[in-house]
């Protein structure tokens, strides 16, 4: 009994340790690639949580393959390094993205105002959405070192059933495209998809319907870039 207890209180404290850094404000106003060792050391987060609250709910459940903690201390700061060089290239080529850096991974946000445009009931991909991901190919040819997950949504018009499956077609669409038709390797790619079960945005305005529905794509390193930001760490 003693020792449960004695765990519990540790756990806690460990909870209370970890809070406190991620809410300093010198975690605050840090850019990213310093936040990979302050909040890495601590424990890190799961990049997954950017995705919705239901990750790991509807879906095929892939996501937890590809997305995985922050990599904390010396080797932190060095792939947080790289992803911010690697996003902000991504802004320079695709300005109207929404492009985010959270914890060791990069995730763009295409909905219908920005870049990546779905006929209604339709996953084919356009001519509009081409030139947009093209840019996106570039970047990923570049920056080879990296895996990607695309995640599918949309809105709540229709069936659960019928939307899940439009999500799957829309995020296999663009996970085909790249592999495919832009030739990158298919073992970087995971491909996701959440149906209506994901909002960000309110579904019953227009505006927010055509928000929620979206293709998300995460990028993160690959144990390649891990280990070699290892290795520069340890100055080997």
């Amino acid at each position: 009994m003693k020792t449960i207890i004695r765990n519990i209180v540790i756990v806690a404290t460990l909870v209370l340790f970890v809070g406190s850094f991620g809410s300093c404000e010198a975690t605050k106003n840090a850019n990213n690639k310093q936040k990979g060792a302050v909040i890495g050391a601590a424990g890190g987060a799961i990049l997954g949580a950017i995705i919705g609250n239901n990750v790991g709910k509807g879906g095929n459940g892939e996501a937890g393959a590809v997305i995985g903690g922050v990599v904390g201390g010396a080797a932190g700061v060095i792939i947080g390094d790289r992803m911010d060089k690697q996003a902000q290239k991504i802004e320079e080529e695709i300005p109207g993205a929404k492009v985010e850096r959270i914890d060791d991974g990069i995730v763009v946000t295409f909905d219908e105002n920005s870049g990546v445009y779905f006929e209604t009931n339709k996953y084919n991909i356009n001519a509009a959405s081409q030139a947009t991901l093209d840019k996106l190919a570039g970047v990923l040819i570049e920056y080879p070192d990296t895996n990607v997950l695309v995640v599918g949504h949309t809105d709540s018009t229709g069936s659960d059933e019928y939307n899940m499956t439009l999500s799957k077609n829309r995020a296999y669409s663009v996970t085909n495209y790249f592999t495919q038709t832009k030739g990158l390797n298919a073992s970087r790619f995971t491909t996701d998809w959440y149906g209506e079960t994901s909002p960000i945005a309110d579904n019953s305005t227009v505006e927010g319907r055509a928000q929620n529905r979206r293709v998300n794509i995460a990028i993160v390193p690959n144990e390649k870039m891990k280990k070699e930001a290892q290795k520069q760490a340890q100055g080997n």
